[in-house]
């Protein structure tokens, strides 16, 4: 497998992700996308929005009094409908996981799931990531970060638009303590090989795969989505990586 180049990829961004500045102002996390809600998940933003949604605000969060314990923080970056965010919390029950997604659907269907399966270790910021990251969290804050099947910009000219890029990374890494891990998940190959080379390209991490290819095994708590299933029973392939704080 040919591996774009770490160095030309790093090179090929001059902005600075120092973590006293706000990063990346003008690209997110998401791309909002019309979508609709049903009965079932409005609802849910009323029912369960009180206990599980935490408001998005401009300083530190008070994570301990957020989920009502101190416990291992995992933040995930965009959970799409949820399924494998309500799975991995309940397999995980010892770890608190700060979910971030800004659409609604898909909020409210990890809202239902969440007050109905009552999944006390979940908590959903409906913003922006980056800015989350960059007021609601302190650096070093994080035991973990999750960020599966991200939009892979499937045209060329689309691949600026792709959420892993070094500044990202480099963000990222900061924000994770040492110890703590990056699990990144793609279904797409030629993004997998750009996460691998630009995630290899980050001083503070370390890549935790032993195969040569440098991918890991999928972890036992990611679950298989249906989409996942069908494309593993089409032949497609998915590609984790692990990669651990310095």
């Amino acid at each position: 497998m040919t591996l774009p180049d770490p160095k030309a990829l790093t090179e090929a961004s001059a902005t600075d992700a120092s973590a006293d500045t706000p990063f990346m102002r003008t690209i997110k996390t998401y791309v909002l996308r019309a979508g609709r809600m049903g009965t079932g998940q409005m609802r849910a933003f009323d029912l369960h929005g009180p206990q599980f949604l935490v408001p998005y605000q401009a300083d530190r969060l008070d994570v301990p009094a957020a989920f009502g314990r101190a416990a291992p923080l995992i933040l995930e970056i965009g959970f799409g409908m949820g399924d494998a965010t309500a799975k991995i919390a309940q397999v995980r029950p010892d770890d608190n996981f700060l979910c971030c997604e800004v659409h609604e659907p898909g909020v409210g269907a990890l809202l239902k799931r969440c007050g109905e399966e009552r999944i006390g270790n979940i908590r959903i910021v409906q913003h922006d990531a980056v800015e989350v990251m960059d007021h609601m969290l302190g650096t070093e804050s994080l035991d973990g970060v999750h960020i599966f099947f991200p939009d892979p910009w499937h045209k060329s000219r689309h691949h600026k638009r792709r959420l892993i890029q070094p500044p990202f990374v480099q963000r990222l890494a900061q924000h994770i303590k040492p110890g703590g891990y990056l699990h990144l998940a793609t279904d797409w190959q030629p993004y997998s090989e750009q996460m691998l080379a630009v995630v290899s390209a980050e001083p503070l991490l370390h890549n935790t795969a032993t195969d040569p290819s440098g991918f890991a095994s999928k972890p036992d708590y990611r679950p298989l989505t249906k989409f996942e299933n069908r494309g593993l029973k089409l032949g497609h392939g998915v590609w984790d990586l692990v990669f651990r704080r310095i």
